[in-house]
Protein backbone atom coordinates (compact mmCIF):
# COMPACT_ATOMS: atom_id res chain seq x y z
CA UNK A 1 0.00 0.00 0.00
CA UNK A 2 1.56 3.42 -0.66
CA UNK A 3 1.12 5.18 2.38
CA UNK A 4 3.27 7.96 3.94
CA UNK A 5 5.56 7.75 6.40
CA UNK A 6 5.24 8.93 9.82
CA UNK A 7 4.76 13.14 10.72
CA UNK A 8 3.29 15.11 13.17
CA UNK A 9 0.49 17.59 12.17
CA UNK A 10 0.48 20.64 14.18
CA UNK A 11 -2.34 19.05 15.97
CA UNK A 12 -1.35 15.62 16.63
CA UNK A 13 -1.84 14.53 19.97
CA UNK A 14 1.23 12.67 21.98
CA UNK A 15 0.98 8.98 21.50
CA UNK A 16 -1.14 9.45 18.24
CA UNK A 17 1.65 10.41 15.33
CA UNK A 18 -0.53 11.96 12.71
CA UNK A 19 0.11 9.52 9.65
CA UNK A 20 -1.95 9.38 5.93
CA UNK A 21 -2.89 5.75 4.95
CA UNK A 22 -5.17 3.48 4.90
CA UNK A 23 -3.34 0.67 7.11
CA UNK A 24 -1.56 3.82 9.50
CA UNK A 25 -5.34 4.91 10.71
CA UNK A 26 -7.17 0.93 10.28
CA UNK A 27 -9.15 1.55 13.66
CA UNK A 28 -10.25 4.86 13.28
CA UNK A 29 -11.09 3.90 9.64
CA UNK A 30 -13.07 0.99 10.52
CA UNK A 31 -15.48 3.24 13.10
CA UNK A 32 -16.18 5.12 10.55
CA UNK A 33 -17.06 2.09 8.30
CA UNK A 34 -19.68 0.89 10.98
CA UNK A 35 -21.10 4.17 11.31
CA UNK A 36 -21.09 4.61 7.57
CA UNK A 37 -23.37 1.35 7.92
CA UNK A 38 -25.53 2.93 10.54
CA UNK A 39 -25.96 6.14 8.35
CA UNK A 40 -27.33 3.88 5.58
CA UNK A 41 -29.17 1.48 7.57
CA UNK A 42 -31.29 4.79 8.97
CA UNK A 43 -32.57 5.69 5.11
CA UNK A 44 -32.72 1.83 4.05
CA UNK A 45 -35.91 1.71 6.27
CA UNK A 46 -37.92 3.63 3.89
CA UNK A 47 -36.86 1.65 0.30
CA UNK A 48 -39.12 -0.85 0.79
CA UNK A 49 -42.85 0.19 2.95
CA UNK A 50 -43.15 4.24 2.66
CA UNK A 51 -44.59 4.09 -0.73
CA UNK A 52 -46.67 1.62 0.17
CA UNK A 53 -47.49 3.07 3.95
CA UNK A 54 -49.00 6.36 1.48
CA UNK A 55 -51.30 4.55 -0.56
CA UNK A 56 -52.54 1.55 2.09
CA UNK A 57 -52.54 3.08 5.23
CA UNK A 58 -53.24 6.90 4.08
CA UNK A 59 -55.14 6.32 1.08
CA UNK A 60 -52.84 8.89 -1.14
CA UNK A 61 -53.85 7.91 -5.07
CA UNK A 62 -51.75 10.78 -6.67
CA UNK A 63 -48.17 9.68 -7.68
CA UNK A 64 -46.92 12.67 -6.80
CA UNK A 65 -48.10 13.24 -3.31
CA UNK A 66 -46.58 9.49 -2.53
CA UNK A 67 -43.41 10.43 -4.10
CA UNK A 68 -43.53 13.90 -1.90
CA UNK A 69 -41.74 12.74 1.18
CA UNK A 70 -38.70 11.42 -1.27
CA UNK A 71 -39.11 15.40 -2.49
CA UNK A 72 -38.57 16.34 1.15
CA UNK A 73 -35.60 14.40 1.95
CA UNK A 74 -33.88 14.99 -1.49
CA UNK A 75 -34.24 18.36 -1.12
CA UNK A 76 -33.05 18.47 2.41
CA UNK A 77 -30.09 16.57 1.78
CA UNK A 78 -28.78 18.47 -0.90
CA UNK A 79 -29.12 21.78 0.95
CA UNK A 80 -27.29 20.26 4.27
CA UNK A 81 -24.68 18.79 1.95
CA UNK A 82 -23.91 22.09 0.31
CA UNK A 83 -24.29 23.98 4.24
CA UNK A 84 -21.90 21.08 5.57
CA UNK A 85 -19.40 21.79 3.41
CA UNK A 86 -19.31 25.52 4.47
CA UNK A 87 -19.50 24.67 8.53
CA UNK A 88 -16.77 22.27 7.84
CA UNK A 89 -14.56 25.41 8.08
CA UNK A 90 -16.43 26.48 11.85
CA UNK A 91 -16.87 23.19 12.91
CA UNK A 92 -14.68 20.27 13.70
CA UNK A 93 -16.13 17.27 11.28
CA UNK A 94 -17.06 14.79 14.74
CA UNK A 95 -19.02 17.59 16.16
CA UNK A 96 -20.99 18.07 12.85
CA UNK A 97 -21.34 14.01 12.83
CA UNK A 98 -22.67 14.47 16.07
CA UNK A 99 -25.10 16.91 15.44
CA UNK A 100 -26.56 14.90 12.56
CA UNK A 101 -27.15 11.70 14.49
CA UNK A 102 -29.15 13.84 17.37
CA UNK A 103 -31.36 15.53 14.45
CA UNK A 104 -31.59 11.96 13.11
CA UNK A 105 -33.23 10.38 16.12
CA UNK A 106 -36.78 10.57 16.34
CA UNK A 107 -37.17 9.81 12.87
CA UNK A 108 -37.71 5.68 13.53
CA UNK A 109 -40.43 7.04 16.03
CA UNK A 110 -42.27 9.07 13.73
CA UNK A 111 -42.26 6.61 10.71
CA UNK A 112 -43.70 4.14 13.03
CA UNK A 113 -46.74 6.05 14.84
CA UNK A 114 -46.86 9.19 12.24
CA UNK A 115 -50.94 9.70 12.35
CA UNK A 116 -50.69 11.42 8.92
CA UNK A 117 -48.76 11.71 5.59
CA UNK A 118 -47.40 14.88 6.55
CA UNK A 119 -45.76 13.17 9.53
CA UNK A 120 -43.72 11.31 7.36
CA UNK A 121 -42.92 14.29 5.62
CA UNK A 122 -41.82 16.10 8.08
CA UNK A 123 -39.71 13.28 9.10
CA UNK A 124 -37.97 13.29 6.04
CA UNK A 125 -37.02 16.58 6.66
CA UNK A 126 -35.33 15.78 9.30
CA UNK A 127 -33.45 12.51 7.75
CA UNK A 128 -32.59 14.64 4.77
CA UNK A 129 -30.41 16.46 7.70
CA UNK A 130 -29.25 13.67 9.16
CA UNK A 131 -27.64 12.20 5.94
CA UNK A 132 -26.29 15.36 4.64
CA UNK A 133 -24.51 15.83 7.77
CA UNK A 134 -23.32 11.96 9.00
CA UNK A 135 -22.75 10.79 5.21
CA UNK A 136 -20.53 13.85 4.56
CA UNK A 137 -18.83 13.85 7.61
CA UNK A 138 -17.83 9.87 7.13
CA UNK A 139 -16.39 9.75 3.33
CA UNK A 140 -14.48 13.26 4.65
CA UNK A 141 -13.31 11.66 7.39
CA UNK A 142 -12.09 8.71 5.54
CA UNK A 143 -10.51 10.93 2.64
CA UNK A 144 -8.82 13.05 5.43
CA UNK A 145 -7.40 9.52 7.01
CA UNK A 146 -6.26 7.78 3.53
CA UNK A 147 -4.48 10.72 1.92
CA UNK A 148 -4.00 10.98 -1.85
CA UNK A 149 -3.27 7.08 -3.12
CA UNK A 150 -6.30 5.59 -2.10
CA UNK A 151 -8.96 7.93 -2.22
CA UNK A 152 -11.02 5.93 -4.23
CA UNK A 153 -11.09 2.63 -2.06
CA UNK A 154 -11.78 4.91 0.69
CA UNK A 155 -14.81 6.40 -1.01
CA UNK A 156 -15.79 2.94 -2.13
CA UNK A 157 -15.38 1.43 1.34
CA UNK A 158 -17.29 3.94 2.56
CA UNK A 159 -20.38 3.60 -0.19
CA UNK A 160 -20.12 0.25 -0.05
CA UNK A 161 -21.09 0.10 4.11
CA UNK A 162 -23.40 2.35 3.63
CA UNK A 163 -25.45 1.31 0.78
CA UNK A 164 -24.89 -2.95 1.77
CA UNK A 165 -26.86 -1.41 5.26
CA UNK A 166 -29.64 0.34 2.81
CA UNK A 167 -29.97 -3.13 0.92
CA UNK A 168 -30.24 -5.59 3.89
CA UNK A 169 -32.67 -2.99 6.04
CA UNK A 170 -34.52 -2.97 2.83
CA UNK A 171 -34.83 -6.94 2.73
CA UNK A 172 -35.69 -6.85 7.05
CA UNK A 173 -38.13 -4.57 6.59
CA UNK A 174 -39.92 -6.26 3.49
CA UNK A 175 -39.88 -9.77 5.47
CA UNK A 176 -40.43 -8.31 8.60
CA UNK A 177 -43.91 -6.08 6.94
CA UNK A 178 -44.82 -9.28 5.65
CA UNK A 179 -45.31 -11.11 8.79
CA UNK A 180 -46.08 -7.87 10.95
CA UNK A 181 -47.76 -5.64 8.78
CA UNK A 182 -45.93 -1.83 7.34
CA UNK A 183 -46.03 -0.14 10.56
CA UNK A 184 -44.53 -0.13 13.29
CA UNK A 185 -42.15 -3.18 13.46
CA UNK A 186 -40.28 -2.89 10.70
CA UNK A 187 -39.62 0.98 11.44
CA UNK A 188 -38.30 0.56 15.04
CA UNK A 189 -34.52 -1.43 13.72
CA UNK A 190 -33.98 2.02 12.96
CA UNK A 191 -33.60 2.35 16.53
CA UNK A 192 -30.72 0.16 16.62
CA UNK A 193 -28.78 1.86 13.48
CA UNK A 194 -29.37 5.46 15.64
CA UNK A 195 -27.99 4.00 18.82
CA UNK A 196 -24.64 2.69 17.30
CA UNK A 197 -23.89 5.97 15.49
CA UNK A 198 -24.26 8.08 18.31
CA UNK A 199 -22.21 5.97 20.51
CA UNK A 200 -19.41 5.90 17.82
CA UNK A 201 -19.43 9.28 16.77
CA UNK A 202 -18.28 9.60 20.88
CA UNK A 203 -15.51 7.00 20.67
CA UNK A 204 -13.89 8.46 16.94
CA UNK A 205 -11.21 10.83 16.59
CA UNK A 206 -11.43 13.94 14.45
CA UNK A 207 -9.33 14.09 11.49
CA UNK A 208 -8.28 17.42 11.69
CA UNK A 209 -4.79 16.96 11.77
CA UNK A 210 -4.42 14.55 8.61
CA UNK A 211 -5.94 17.65 6.90
CA UNK A 212 -3.38 19.97 8.15
CA UNK A 213 -0.62 17.38 7.24
CA UNK A 214 -2.11 17.07 3.79
CA UNK A 215 -2.33 20.88 3.32
CA UNK A 216 1.53 20.90 4.43
CA UNK A 217 2.87 18.34 1.89
CA UNK A 218 0.51 19.15 -1.16
CA UNK A 219 2.49 19.55 -4.11
CA UNK A 220 0.29 22.62 -5.79
CA UNK A 221 -0.14 25.36 -2.95
CA UNK A 222 -2.68 27.24 -3.53
CA UNK A 223 -2.12 30.69 -5.19
CA UNK A 224 -2.22 33.98 -3.23
CA UNK A 225 -5.35 35.12 -3.07
CA UNK A 226 -7.15 32.73 -5.07
CA UNK A 227 -10.81 32.92 -4.02
CA UNK A 228 -12.08 29.35 -1.93
CA UNK A 229 -15.70 31.20 -0.97
CA UNK A 230 -18.35 29.00 -0.60
CA UNK A 231 -20.16 31.07 -4.11
CA UNK A 232 -17.19 30.63 -6.15
CA UNK A 233 -16.19 27.07 -5.46
CA UNK A 234 -20.18 26.32 -5.76
CA UNK A 235 -19.68 28.26 -9.25
CA UNK A 236 -16.35 26.01 -10.10
CA UNK A 237 -18.03 22.99 -9.13
CA UNK A 238 -21.14 22.91 -10.93
CA UNK A 239 -20.40 24.45 -14.51
CA UNK A 240 -16.96 26.91 -14.70
CA UNK A 241 -14.82 23.48 -14.25
CA UNK A 242 -15.10 21.07 -17.38
CA UNK A 243 -14.32 18.22 -15.08
CA UNK A 244 -15.84 18.85 -12.37
CA UNK A 245 -18.95 19.87 -14.45
CA UNK A 246 -19.34 16.47 -15.52
CA UNK A 247 -19.06 14.85 -12.32
CA UNK A 248 -21.92 17.38 -10.79
CA UNK A 249 -24.15 16.23 -13.47
CA UNK A 250 -23.81 12.24 -13.22
CA UNK A 251 -23.97 12.72 -9.96
CA UNK A 252 -27.40 14.03 -10.18
CA UNK A 253 -28.94 11.58 -12.94
CA UNK A 254 -27.25 8.60 -11.09
CA UNK A 255 -29.43 9.63 -7.83
CA UNK A 256 -32.67 10.80 -9.92
CA UNK A 257 -32.44 6.74 -10.94
CA UNK A 258 -32.16 6.28 -7.07
CA UNK A 259 -35.27 8.56 -6.36
CA UNK A 260 -37.09 7.07 -9.15
CA UNK A 261 -37.26 3.88 -8.49
CA UNK A 262 -37.33 4.56 -4.43
CA UNK A 263 -41.05 5.49 -5.12
CA UNK A 264 -41.74 4.10 -8.74
CA UNK A 265 -40.40 -0.01 -8.35
CA UNK A 266 -42.51 -1.07 -5.31
CA UNK A 267 -45.66 0.35 -6.69
CA UNK A 268 -44.72 -0.87 -10.30
CA UNK A 269 -43.99 -4.05 -9.34
CA UNK A 270 -46.98 -4.29 -6.56
CA UNK A 271 -49.14 -3.45 -9.21
CA UNK A 272 -47.73 -6.53 -11.73
CA UNK A 273 -48.52 -8.68 -8.51
CA UNK A 274 -45.69 -9.14 -6.08
CA UNK A 275 -45.90 -9.14 -2.60
CA UNK A 276 -44.01 -7.36 -0.17
CA UNK A 277 -41.42 -9.90 0.60
CA UNK A 278 -40.43 -9.84 -3.15
CA UNK A 279 -40.50 -6.29 -3.34
CA UNK A 280 -38.40 -5.95 -0.52
CA UNK A 281 -35.89 -8.69 -2.41
CA UNK A 282 -36.01 -6.17 -5.90
CA UNK A 283 -35.27 -2.89 -3.33
CA UNK A 284 -32.66 -4.82 -1.08
CA UNK A 285 -30.85 -6.37 -3.93
CA UNK A 286 -29.98 -3.06 -5.54
CA UNK A 287 -28.32 -1.27 -3.12
CA UNK A 288 -26.66 -4.17 -2.05
CA UNK A 289 -24.49 -4.57 -5.41
CA UNK A 290 -24.59 -0.61 -4.75
CA UNK A 291 -22.57 -1.12 -1.55
CA UNK A 292 -20.69 -4.62 -2.15
CA UNK A 293 -19.55 -3.82 -5.79
CA UNK A 294 -18.00 -0.51 -4.86
CA UNK A 295 -15.22 -1.92 -2.85
CA UNK A 296 -13.89 -3.68 -5.75
CA UNK A 297 -14.65 -0.64 -8.09
CA UNK A 298 -13.26 1.75 -5.50
CA UNK A 299 -10.13 -0.51 -5.96
CA UNK A 300 -9.98 -0.39 -10.12
CA UNK A 301 -10.55 3.39 -10.30
CA UNK A 302 -7.24 4.22 -8.77
CA UNK A 303 -5.79 1.34 -10.89
CA UNK A 304 -7.58 2.60 -14.54
CA UNK A 305 -8.68 5.95 -13.52
CA UNK A 306 -12.20 7.32 -12.93
CA UNK A 307 -14.02 7.87 -16.06
CA UNK A 308 -14.25 4.69 -17.89
CA UNK A 309 -16.00 3.59 -14.53
CA UNK A 310 -18.16 6.54 -14.25
CA UNK A 311 -19.48 6.13 -18.81
CA UNK A 312 -19.59 2.45 -18.46
CA UNK A 313 -21.97 2.42 -14.73
CA UNK A 314 -24.08 5.31 -16.56
CA UNK A 315 -24.93 2.89 -19.62
CA UNK A 316 -25.08 -0.08 -17.59
CA UNK A 317 -27.73 2.02 -15.48
CA UNK A 318 -29.59 2.67 -18.83
CA UNK A 319 -29.64 -0.56 -19.67
CA UNK A 320 -31.37 -1.92 -16.21
CA UNK A 321 -34.61 0.56 -17.15
CA UNK A 322 -34.80 -1.43 -20.58
CA UNK A 323 -34.79 -4.81 -18.70
CA UNK A 324 -37.38 -3.56 -16.17
CA UNK A 325 -39.90 -3.03 -18.64
CA UNK A 326 -38.97 -5.59 -21.24
CA UNK A 327 -39.87 -8.15 -18.90
CA UNK A 328 -42.36 -7.20 -17.17
CA UNK A 329 -44.65 -10.16 -18.45
CA UNK A 330 -42.55 -12.06 -15.68
CA UNK A 331 -42.17 -9.41 -12.86
CA UNK A 332 -39.85 -11.08 -10.61
CA UNK A 333 -37.38 -11.73 -12.88
CA UNK A 334 -37.55 -8.34 -14.48
CA UNK A 335 -37.30 -6.59 -10.99
CA UNK A 336 -33.99 -8.67 -9.87
CA UNK A 337 -32.22 -8.61 -13.66
CA UNK A 338 -33.01 -4.62 -13.53
CA UNK A 339 -31.81 -4.27 -10.11
CA UNK A 340 -28.35 -6.03 -10.72
CA UNK A 341 -27.86 -4.00 -13.64
CA UNK A 342 -28.62 -0.59 -11.68
CA UNK A 343 -26.84 -1.43 -8.16
CA UNK A 344 -23.57 -2.70 -10.45
CA UNK A 345 -24.09 0.40 -12.65
CA UNK A 346 -24.04 2.45 -9.89
CA UNK A 347 -21.23 0.62 -7.93
CA UNK A 348 -19.13 1.16 -10.79
CA UNK A 349 -19.65 5.47 -10.61
CA UNK A 350 -20.49 5.85 -7.36
CA UNK A 351 -16.47 6.22 -5.35
CA UNK A 352 -15.21 7.15 -9.50
CA UNK A 353 -16.96 10.50 -9.14
CA UNK A 354 -15.80 11.41 -5.81
CA UNK A 355 -12.39 10.05 -6.58
CA UNK A 356 -12.50 12.62 -9.67
CA UNK A 357 -13.86 15.10 -7.73
CA UNK A 358 -11.21 15.20 -4.88
CA UNK A 359 -8.46 14.82 -7.90
CA UNK A 360 -9.65 18.18 -8.91
CA UNK A 361 -9.70 19.96 -5.69
CA UNK A 362 -7.21 21.44 -3.75
CA UNK A 363 -6.93 20.11 -0.16
CA UNK A 364 -8.03 23.65 1.58
CA UNK A 365 -11.29 24.22 -0.83
CA UNK A 366 -12.23 20.49 -1.66
CA UNK A 367 -14.80 20.13 1.82
CA UNK A 368 -17.04 23.02 -0.14
CA UNK A 369 -16.45 20.96 -3.79
CA UNK A 370 -17.59 17.71 -1.70
CA UNK A 371 -20.70 19.54 -0.57
CA UNK A 372 -21.45 21.41 -3.77
CA UNK A 373 -21.45 17.79 -6.07
CA UNK A 374 -23.31 15.99 -3.07
CA UNK A 375 -25.81 18.99 -2.97
CA UNK A 376 -26.17 18.39 -6.82
CA UNK A 377 -26.17 14.58 -6.64
CA UNK A 378 -28.72 14.49 -4.20
CA UNK A 379 -30.72 16.89 -5.49
CA UNK A 380 -31.58 14.48 -7.62
CA UNK A 381 -33.27 12.38 -4.87
CA UNK A 382 -36.04 15.85 -5.47
CA UNK A 383 -36.07 15.70 -9.28
CA UNK A 384 -36.67 11.53 -9.86
CA UNK A 385 -39.38 12.06 -7.59
CA UNK A 386 -40.95 14.91 -9.14
CA UNK A 387 -39.88 13.54 -12.56
CA UNK A 388 -41.74 10.22 -11.68
CA UNK A 389 -44.74 11.46 -10.07
CA UNK A 390 -45.66 14.37 -12.71
CA UNK A 391 -44.76 11.55 -15.99
CA UNK A 392 -46.72 8.96 -13.60
CA UNK A 393 -49.69 10.65 -13.20
CA UNK A 394 -49.68 11.53 -17.12
CA UNK A 395 -48.28 9.11 -18.89
CA UNK A 396 -48.24 6.50 -16.60
CA UNK A 397 -45.32 4.34 -14.47
CA UNK A 398 -43.96 3.15 -17.89
CA UNK A 399 -42.98 6.48 -19.42
CA UNK A 400 -41.53 7.33 -16.47
CA UNK A 401 -39.23 4.64 -16.81
CA UNK A 402 -38.16 4.89 -20.07
CA UNK A 403 -37.47 8.89 -19.92
CA UNK A 404 -34.97 7.66 -16.84
CA UNK A 405 -33.28 5.45 -19.50
CA UNK A 406 -32.63 7.98 -22.14
CA UNK A 407 -32.07 10.64 -19.38
CA UNK A 408 -29.09 8.22 -17.83
CA UNK A 409 -27.77 7.44 -21.46
CA UNK A 410 -27.65 11.18 -22.11
CA UNK A 411 -25.66 11.47 -18.81
CA UNK A 412 -22.79 9.17 -19.50
CA UNK A 413 -22.50 10.78 -23.01
CA UNK A 414 -21.92 14.08 -21.29
CA UNK A 415 -19.03 12.54 -18.69
CA UNK A 416 -17.78 10.76 -21.67
CA UNK A 417 -17.23 14.39 -22.94
CA UNK A 418 -16.67 17.00 -20.40
CA UNK A 419 -14.30 14.38 -17.77
CA UNK A 420 -10.88 14.34 -18.09
CA UNK A 421 -8.36 11.77 -16.09
CA UNK A 422 -5.68 13.75 -13.87
CA UNK A 423 -2.78 11.86 -11.92
CA UNK A 424 -2.24 13.08 -8.44
CA UNK A 425 0.58 15.56 -8.77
Amino acid sequence: MNATRTTAAPTGTPGHPVRLGLRENRLQFSLLVIVSAAVGGLVGLERTTVPLIGTDTFGLTSDLAVFSFIVAFGLTKAVTNLAAGALTARFRRRQLLLAGWLIGAPVPFVLAWAPSWSWIVAANVLLGLNQGLTWSMTVNMKIDLVGPARRGLATGLNEAAGYTAVGVTALATGYLATGYGLRPVPELIGVVFVVAGLALTLVVRDTAAHVALELARHAEPLPTGEDTGLARIFARTSWRDRSLRGVSQAGLVNNLNDGLTWGVFPLLFTDHGLGLAAVGLIKGLYPLLWGLGQIPTGHLADRIGRKPLIVTGMTVQAAGFVLALALLDRPLLAGILSAVALGLGTAMVYPALIASLADHTHPSWRTKALGTYRFWRDLGYAVGALVAGVLADALGINATIIAAALLTAASGALAARWITERAEP
